[in-house]
């Protein structure tokens, strides 16, 4: 446990004082401390994540608990007086919270203290028997610790596991009882309602809709479930709408044992179809002694319409949206829009269109509802801002403009919101990795979205975790660790085809064999010939290897797909794509590519800005201008490995190698980039990525 009121951090040490300035204000919060301390929420969200590993709430929660373990030492006031004393409402909730942090309950402390005090109040002759004592029982607490140790460190890997596995919760496809199918949307409402609740607690790590739904007409039994979910407990319903009345049956079952620890008949009106959601997810909460903060209870409680009709189509939509083909993005836009005919007010309902519209143009070249997504995100956030769908409504928005910074403060609040779910740590890798790109920020995420999917194991969301985190490793070099959790990330998913070709570049570094890289990409090519970044990765690999005419062959496909279907994507490869054509006595239409690279050169705002026009003018024959800018890039951090490992072999590049500059540039760039990863060391070395 993090000692908080003792920290060496400087900043730790300054929102600690402003948080004791405030302790018995229940109601100072996350809001509160950003103001304070003149920061934004999702500046101050990642700052204590890095340096704590924890949410700013849980922080703030925690520094109460400490605060008010030192008042229970003094033995002064009652454990009600010290539970308002620090900023808690409630002493029940005050009560479960030190349990949760301690393991025993502030009154067991009182108790604690006191048979210490007594057992140290010592009579004088008896001091002195005891003195004669002392050499042999320390002789045996020094043994007792020896093997303490020893067992504690043999044992440390399983106990991590269960403590994490402890409060671990997979909510199975809900069953329809009824013979009317079209009931099957509402009772897979229930079931994603209740899932999104329990995603609202920090303290209970949930698998998500996608992992549960494969399992819907699943045969194995609940223990072998548990091992492929790596989870403690399983939540199963079944029930049916009849008319304005909800039946639903829900039972909480322990994993390992199949034991049926609660269950419980609901018989609701249709209208407090919301307090049974709550109830549900607050019920089972406590079966299992997960802790639920007052902010937390007050999302899960909070009613997002008080029209049925409008929440029926909205359930409807969900329905239509989660299908993973992505064909029910334009029906469920439909179903959201007559929500909201029916509740003007419902911000989730505009929020989901939103979202949809950002996943109907996703690649698309030409953006075609940029404005509705604008306008729906806005009024989402005008009618809600604290609800997680809307929070992503805005990101989402920030993506579509290609805004990443703002995107990425957008998205560290939904992570305040869902503290839980590992998609939001994938958006944040993805941004880090291309478009923003920072090695060490890129690791960071990767990493914490590997903690939140450990419950996702044999799903498409774990294996692109993993994926995310052995790329975040390869970029940083290190090779040894990548591959081993790409290797997890193939396991997790075989079809994921990012994993396989990752896993050959993996290679690459290590073997240097770009002969062999490229049939092992031609053989994942072969697999399915539409991939189009499995296309651009072999036509990259045989333009490196000076093999012009291929290199084209695999460039024109690309293209071809490019235009079939709009895609603005890869921009970055028509410089390659002019200097094959050029190769291949192509001059007229590779100018047309030189141009459309230039334009991109352009706009590129991110750290390879000056990389990029140092190709384009090496390109162009402009050797002194094109070593300027390689020059002025040397100036940059966070650039990735791949960059590193084909630095001296792109030959775009390698016509400024007789530049009397070009061979202590590079070794700049290098020697940068390992001084970079020896430094990186430290970071994988506390989250145990690497081993002493």
């Amino acid at each position: 446990m993090i000692d908080y009121l003792n920290h060496k951090s400087p900043f730790l040490q300054k929102i600690v004082a402003i948080i004791q300035d405030n302790l018995e204000d229940e109601h100072f919060g996350v809001t509160e401390l950003a103001e304070a301390i003149f920061m934004s929420r999702s500046n101050l969200l990642r700052k204590v994540k890095q340096e704590t590993g924890e949410s700013v709430s849980i922080f703030i929660r925690n520094v109460r608990l400490q605060n008010a373990y030192q008042l229970l030492r003094e033995q002064e006031l009652t454990v009600s007086e010290i539970s308002f004393k620090v900023g808690f409402g409630s002493t029940s909730y005050f009560t479960k919270c030190f349990r949760e942090l301690y393991g025993h309950t502030p009154g067991d402390l009182s108790k604690i203290s006191i048979e210490n005090d007594q057992f140290e109040e010592v009579s004088p002759i008896a001091g002195k028997d005891l003195n004669s004592k002392k050499l042999i029982l320390i002789g045996v607490f020094v043994i007792l610790a020896i093997a303490t140790a020893v067992i504690y460190t043999f044992f440390k890997k399983d106990i991590q596991t269960n403590e994490k596995l402890r409060k671990s919760v997979a909510v199975l496809p809900f069953k329809n009882d009824s013979g009317d199918s079209s009931n099957v949307y509402f009772m897979n409402g229930l079931m994603e309602a209740i899932l999104d609740n329990f995603q609202k607690i920090e303290d209970l790590k949930v698998t998500s809709r996608t992992t549960s739904e494969k399992y819907r007409n699943n045969l194995k039994s609940i223990p072998e479930l548990s091992k492929e979910l790596n989870v403690n407990y399983f939540v199963e319903g079944s029930g049916q709408k009849i008319g304005n009345e909800i039946v639903l049956t829900i039972q909480l079952i322990e994993a390992p044992s199949d034991k049926h620890l609660w269950s419980k008949r609901y018989k609701r009106e249709l209208k407090d179809v919301f307090k049974l959601q709550a109830d549900v997810a607050k019920s089972i909460a406590s079966e299992i002694n997960a802790v639920i903060t007052p902010k937390e209870q007050e999302r899960i409680e909070k009613i997002p319409t008080n029209n049925l009709v409008a929440y029926d189509y909205y359930l409807k939509g969900l329905t239509l949206i989660n299908d993973d083909s992505g064909d029910g993005l334009e029906e469920g836009i439909t179903q959201f829009k007559k929500a909201i005919q029916e509740d003007g007010q419902f911000a989730n309902a505009y929020a989901y269109v939103a979202i949809s519209y950002y996943y109907l143009d996703l690649f698309q070249a030409n953006k075609q509802f940029t404005e509705e997504l604008k306008n729906y995100a806005d009024k989402a956030m005008l009618l809600d801002p604290d609800i997680g769908e809307s929070l992503i409504a805005r990101s989402l928005y920030f993506m579509q403009m290609q805004d990443y910074e703002q995107a990425v403060n957008s998205f560290e609040e939904v992570l305040d919101y869902y503290p839980n779910i590992a998609w939001i740590h994938n958006f944040l890798s993805d941004i880090y990795a291309y478009m923003l790109p920072n090695t060490e920020k890129y690791l960071l995420h990767a990493l914490q979205g590997i903690e939140v999917a450990v419950s996702d194991k044999d799903s498409v969301s774990a294996s692109i975790s993993y994926l995310h985190l052995s790329n975040a490793l390869a970029q940083s070099g290190f090779l040894t660790e990548a591959a081993k959790y790409i290797k997890k990330s193939k396991a997790f998913n075989p079809q994921n085809h990012y994993s396989k070709y990752l896993h050959e570049y993996i290679k690459l570094g290590q073997h240097n064999d770009l002969k062999k890289t490229k049939a092992a990409l031609i053989k994942i090519f072969k697999h399915d010939t539409t991939k189009i970044d499995v296309i651009q990765e072999v036509a990259k690999v045989c333009y490196t290897l000076k093999e012009y005419n291929e290199a084209w062959l695999y460039y024109k496909k690309l293209i071809s797909i490019k235009s079939d279907l709009q895609l603005d994507i890869y921009q970055s490869e028509d410089i390659k794509i002019a200097f094959v054509l050029e190769q291949l006595g192509r001059e007229e239409e590779a100018d047309s590519y030189y141009d459309s690279y230039f334009a991109f050169a352009e706009n590129d705002q991110s750290i390879y800005k000056d990389l990029n026009f140092s190709a384009y003018y090496a390109a162009k024959g402009e050797v002194e201008k094109g070593m300027s800018y390689l020059k002025s890039f040397t100036k940059q951090e966070n650039y990735q490995y791949w960059f590193v490992l084909f630095l001296l072999e792109d030959p775009i590049l390698l016509k400024m190698k007789d530049h009397p500059d070009f061979k202590n540039t590079t070794q700049k760039i290098r020697s940068k980039f390992w001084e970079a990863h020896e430094a990186m060391k430290t970071i994988l070395l506390e989250r145990a990525i690497l081993e002493q």
